[in-house]
């Protein structure tokens, strides 16, 4: 059993570092319909899929960069919720603000409270000074909470391996 490593308390919530504990909620989380049509299959069929999207992905960012993608969790009741964080991809220079909730938890100000969070710390404890962020044209919501958390459009880009146009947003933190 891995030890949770809290990142970053909110008012309501908890973000702690993923582990590989959190294994089957990431396989639940990267299947819903929801997270599948706007950031994409990551092929995560079973709990060894997701111990290695773990290992691959969040984890090793942790130990490269000194963050990655954070586990949300509700203060009251302790239950997993969605994850939000920073992502560092090779074909974006800076750091990119990603956040995936369950729909049971959309439209209640958790990803608005758990991404503003990350830009404070990204801002406070990293020195990060420009972050971005990226998502499906379709999207609106995630565009609206882009635009409230003061990103700004810049491009539509093609990411590799992806055909579809994706929206760049940024913003100086």
């Amino acid at each position: 059993m891995d030890a949770a490593v809290r990142v970053l308390e909110t008012e309501r919530l908890i973000l702690d570092r993923l582990s590989h504990d959190d294994a089957k909620f990431i396989l639940e989380l990267l299947n819903e319909p929801s997270f599948i049509r706007f950031i994409g299959d990551k092929g995560v069929r079973t709990v060894e899929d997701a111990r290695e999207y773990l290992s691959n992905g969040p984890i090793r960012s942790y130990g490269l960069y000194g963050y990655g993608l954070f586990l949300a969790r509700l203060k009251e009741g302790r239950s997993r919720i969605g994850i939000c964080g920073l992502v560092k991809r090779d074909e974006l220079q800076d750091p990119d603000v990603g956040f995936a909730f369950l729909p049971a938890y959309w439209s209640q100000g958790y990803a608005a409270e758990s991404a503003a969070a990350v830009l404070h710390y990204s801002r406070e404890q990293l020195g990060i000074s420009r972050i971005v962020a990226i998502t499906a044209p379709d999207n609106h919501s995630s565009i609206k909470l882009l635009c409230k958390l003061g990103l700004s459009f810049e491009r539509l880009i093609r990411l590799p391996d992806d055909p579809k146009e994706i929206r760049l947003y940024a913003a100086d933190v």
